[in-house]
């Protein structure tokens, strides 16, 4: 029972789907539930993914993929494109560490982060374009790994490094303590299950998703790294951002192999 509590749990943060009321919340289940944020990104991608091959009956895939992208930012109500913005228009410019987290808790939407929301959206959703014309079917796929898979990497970033945000007055605590080698590793068998759900699926995507994932842990690492060195950490604005451009490696590696 108290596993699928922690997905509820990770449901409920991460997306405004509904959630039993038997589930309850206790304020530990939030640093518990991290490694089921894989679980629910695949559950994002799945309702997404559904709407795009729905659609792609009626209409040209660019239109089919739109619809998907617009699914997914109503599902979870734009939590991680939210992130990126704010992290782009507090890193994006040459400001001092104290500058640039001030700034990320500025609701205000900045020049930075209009050009990265463009850019990264618009990079998906050409990737997912490409993969439409093929086969939708593929395409959404293709969409429910990526975003499950891709919130593996915020995980690993709470692992790697310290909360570098003003701990008492952070919008989830529990997450600012970070995660832990547990937490980490069932992250990891919740995004490897996800890859082998989906190889068993589509057995020729194999060679590509390897080399999405690839791109993607390049990504983790560059992150990990420039986080270190502006911020001396993450906060929650950096882990959104963190799964937006892990989506975009792991689209971007798979369509560069095929």
């Amino acid at each position: 029972m108290q596993p699928l509590r922690l997905f509820f749990t990770a449901l409920q943060f991460l997306t405004r789907l509904p959630i039993p009321r038997w589930v309850g919340f206790e304020p530990d289940w939030l640093a518990r539930c991290a490694p089921y944020f894989v679980l629910v990104g695949a559950l994002v991608g799945a309702l997404a993914g559904a709407v795009l091959w729905v659609a792609a009956q009626l209409w040209p895939p660019a239109i089919a993929v739109l619809l998907a992208m617009a699914a997914g930012v109503y599902i979870t109500g734009g939590f991680h494109e939210d992130g990126l913005a704010d992290t782009c228009d507090g890193l994006g410019g040459a400001v001092g560490r104290e500058k640039a987290l001030l700034i990320m808790k500025d609701s205000r939407l900045g020049s930075y982060g209009a050009l990265g929301l463009v850019l990264v959206l618009g990079l998906k959703a050409a990737a997912l374009w490409t993969l439409a014309q093929a086969s939708p079917w593929v395409a959404a796929l293709v969409l429910a790994w990526a975003q499950g898979v891709s919130r593996a990497l915020p995980v690993a970033l709470m692992a790697a490094l310290p909360y570098a945000g003003d701990l008492e007055h952070a919008k989830a605590k529990p997450l600012a303590s970070g995660s832990g080698a547990g937490e980490l590793a069932l992250t990891a068998v919740f995004a490897l299950a996800l890859c082998a759900a989906v190889a068993a699926l589509r057995p020729p995507l194999l060679p590509a998703m390897v080399a999405g994932l690839t791109a993607s842990a390049a990504v983790g690492l560059w992150m990990a790294r420039w986080l270190r060195r502006r911020l001396g950490g993450y906060t929650g604005d950096t882990l959104g951002a963190t799964q937006q451009f892990g989506e975009v490696a792991l689209l971007l590696g798979l369509l560069a192999w095929r």
